[in-house]
């Protein structure tokens, strides 16, 4: 039987939802991509002064991928009590738990002052970065999709997903002033942590705007047909983690295969960039940071049009789309940087975050419409969080050791290596049906429509 679809909204109410989505979700990323950034430009002598200047960004991006490795424990602990005791609670945790572990960075002592210790400790706070972001993103765009109308959900889902650009932006702009008003110097020895610091303020904000929002309709729906369920037979709900495993394994697995290239192209335009353009062509901080800018700017105004463009045509095409450009344009990439030119660069990361949005944009609404309401939390998470373990996690450091050197570069094989990524993100999409049209309220209709769509492939 199908649920009833949720109770119409009052507009207002609507939009402090999607606001706190948003700000939530750029707070977040501003955190967790703020440590992109210094790792590529500083924090390589800060925490590790005896290596090399290319070791010394390995080992940057090292700590940066072990911020992954947490994202599927936070996923699955976040995910349970979201899929138990609701999305709002555990998105206001989450935000705590990534903005106290920043300002802690922004606070941590260098290897000069306390030796091995500092990297450790920049570890740990990586570790806590990670583990709050696994439970971030599930939550942001769940809450958000089960509020909106279906006719419209992959245009409003995808408003959280603006959140990663907006971060960036945010992230990237700040270091970009203090890179132009400082020296090099300056910037090493404590400007660096200026940005960091700035991240009590977004918590506050990110804070008092989520606290403000209503609990998922979808979610209370489903919650009282749980307990309506366990009083009448006696028998206790199943974990979320169980739900997923038993009834939803291929679903995990499409997330998984479709979150690849997505993932992967991300890290590589973002934070391998940064240090490409910086240590291999030998240009200034600032101009990375500003071509990175710019293109975060329309990237950020682009993936809500993208997932607008998926209510229309669907989930697949748009997604496809994406993934097919992002493999293409792998290869133009690496010789509009050779050129040096600041718009060329510009150029090859517009486009390069053009087709990167045609896959995030639609990508909210397309994992909501894989799971069921009572695992959905953990179904989302989990698909999404393990994909960033194996994907986004050792992007920049497998790009960088593709580089072979900064030196005497071979971006050829980077370009490789996001095209082969690319081609299994096709796979992964082409072999699941369409599910624009499903009802996120009708936890049983789901798994049937997944047989229907599986049949048309």
């Amino acid at each position: 039987m199908t649920a009833p679809s949720p109770v119409p909204r009052q507009r207002g109410r609507f939009g402090r939802v999607v606001g706190a989505s948003i700000i939530g979700t750029t707070v977040e990323w501003y955190d967790f991509f703020l440590y992109g950034s210094a790792a590529a430009l500083v924090f390589g002598p800060l925490f590790f002064p005896d290596s090399s200047d290319f070791a010394g960004v390995l080992l940057s991006f090292a700590t940066y991928a072990i911020g992954f490795a947490a994202r599927p424990i936070g996923a699955l602990v976040f995910g349970h009590f979201g899929d138990r005791v609701g999305r709002k609670k555990l998105l206001v945790v989450s935000l705590l738990m990534m903005g106290g572990a920043t300002f802690a960075i922004g606070l941590l002592p260098t290897y000069a002052t306390i030796g091995a210790a500092a990297p450790l400790l920049l570890v740990l706070l990586r570790l806590v970065q990670g583990f709050a972001l696994g439970g971030e993103w599930g939550g942001a765009v769940l809450i958000v999709s089960e509020h909106g109308r279906p006719e419209h959900r992959g245009f409003w889902a995808s408003w959280p997903q603006a959140g990663a650009p907006a971060g960036q932006l945010l992230s990237t702009g700040v270091l970009a002033v203090l890179a132009a008003f400082q020296s090099d110097e300056a910037f090493a020895a404590w400007g660096w942590r200026i940005p960091f610091l700035l991240s009590a303020v977004l918590i506050l904000v990110g804070l008092w705007v989520r606290l403000a929002v209503s609990e998922s309709p979808v979610f209370l729906e489903a919650q009282r047909i749980a307990e309506e369920k366990a009083r009448a037979t006696g028998a206790a709900e199943e974990a979320p983690i169980a739900v997923v495993l038993k009834r939803y394994k291929r679903e995990v697995l499409v997330a998984m295969g479709a979150r690849i290239a997505e993932n992967v192209a991300f890290y590589v335009l973002t934070a391998f960039t940064t240090a490409y353009l910086t240590q291999a062509l030998g240009l200034d901080a600032s101009f990375a940071l500003n071509a990175l800018l710019v293109a975060s700017a329309v990237h950020l105004v682009t993936i809500p049009l993208w997932g607008a463009l998926s209510d229309r045509v669907g989930r697949r095409p748009v997604y496809l789309f994406g993934a097919v450009g992002t493999g293409a344009w792998a290869f133009a990439l690496f010789a509009l940087y050779a050129t040096e030119s600041f718009w060329l660069v510009v150029l090859g990361l517009v486009v390069g975050l053009l087709f990167h949005g045609a896959m995030y944009g639609p990508q909210a609404a397309f994992f909501a419409e894989l799971f069921g309401t009572k695992a959905r939390y953990t179904g989302v998470s989990i698909g999404a969080q393990l994909a960033s373990v194996v994907a986004g996690a050792p992007a920049p450091l497998i790009a960088v050791a593709l580089l072979g050197s900064f030196g005497d570069p071979t971006p050829g094989r980077v370009a490789v290596y996001v095209a082969v990524c690319a081609a299994i993100t096709l796979a992964a999409v082409l072999s699941y049906g369409e599910t624009r049209v499903r009802d996120l309220g009708a936890d049983d209709a789901v798994e049937a429509a997944g047989r229907r769509s599986t049949a048309a492939v």
